[in-house]
């Protein structure tokens, strides 16, 4: 219990998704763009380049162990079903949020996140391990790869800072499924543009994505999918927080209540992380925020947080369709 209680804590305050700023219209492009090769015509071989090295899949996988933050719904999307996966946001049963539910016919084995049993990984029998959104961690990649050819992070994906292309890019190589990985990407893009469209009056308006724990106040730097995903809106990040150096972990920045007023913007997207959401909305300080005063805040939790947070296409999709119209309302 303390292992799946830490690792959620972890996973939930997660800046994952490294990204550069891209138009409305697209998602937004990786800092470094995953490079795959494959003989002309075939899916295989097929070599893909990580932080490690370049990994060459001989065959198509048949046993896939998915441990990476969105790995298992993104081999999902893709039509894989993986034998063993990681429960990153702690959702129980198959592991998957609802926007998921049916796409197995077996319920993998759940494996550990942040501590993963590598002995429960090597009894599963993979013939590939996906820890493409991860800490980026040498042992641990060389504790898997032992075991299975593993596909890790990208260069510059340490820190579960691995984009949304670049995640579903590789592991669509590595599965035989580049086409589909496609599609997948364009679904995104076009929903994204169509909300965009929609809403040229956001174009340029400031966000911010903000969170409260138990510990405090924080706030999601650039990169993030929930500030990637507000940018793919129109948004712009909130400037006061794009100037400030992330905390310890890298993808995050901490601010204290007596600073609250930092988080400011045209529009805030927040969300408590194992608190009671009115913890957050009933915050003296948050409560004080100019946006927040003016009704242009939006106060996400369970599945629409999850999603947000998530960052695989089938959880962005969902998030578009459920976000969107709370914009609207929030910036009437």
């Amino acid at each position: 219990m303390r292992l799946r209680a830490l690792a959620a804590a972890v996973a939930a305050t997660l800046l994952a998704g490294l990204a550069a700023c891209s138009s409305p219209a697209q998602p937004a492009a990786p800092t470094t763009s995953p490079t795959v090769a494959a003989s002309t015509g075939e899916a295989f071989p097929a070599t893909i380049s990580t932080k490690f090295g370049d990994v060459t899949v001989s065959a198509k996988p048949t046993r896939v162990v998915a441990l990476g933050w969105g790995d298992a719904e993104t081999a999902l999307a893709l039509g894989v079903q993986p034998v063993g996966a990681s429960d990153w946001l702690g959702f129980g049963g198959e592991g998957v949020g609802p926007w998921a539910k049916g796409m197995y016919t077996t319920a993998p084995e759940i494996i550990g996140t942040l501590e993963p049993s590598f002995e429960k990984i090597a009894s599963l029998k993979p013939d590939l391990i996906l820890d493409v959104k991860s800490s980026g961690d040498q042992a641990r990649y060389d504790r898997l790869k032992s075991i299975a050819p593993t596909i890790g992070v990208p260069t510059g994906g340490d820190s579960y800072l691995t984009s949304q292309e670049q995640q579903v890019t590789m592991i669509a190589t590595a599965l035989g499924e580049k086409a589909k990985g496609e599609a997948l990407l364009k679904e995104v893009s076009d929903a994204f543009a169509a909300a965009a469209s929609a809403h040229p009056d956001w174009k340029g308006k400031t966000m911010t994505a903000a969170t409260k724990t138990a510990d405090g106040w924080g706030a999601y730097i650039e990169g993030s999918e929930r500030v990637t995903f507000m940018q793919n809106l129109g948004f712009t990040q909130n400037p006061k927080i794009a100037a400030m150096k992330p905390d310890a972990t890298g993808f995050s920045v901490k601010i204290s209540p007596e600073k609250l007023d930092d988080i400011d913007a045209d529009v805030i997207v927040a969300f408590p992380i194992f608190i009671e959401t009115s913890k957050l909305t009933g915050d003296a300080a948050w409560k004080a925020v100019p946006a927040v005063k003016a009704g242009h805040a939006v106060v996400i939790d369970g599945d629409l947080a999850q999603a947000y947070s998530l960052g695989t296409t089938i959880a962005t999709k969902y998030a578009i369709e459920n976000l969107v119209p709370k914009l609207e309302s929030a910036l009437k």
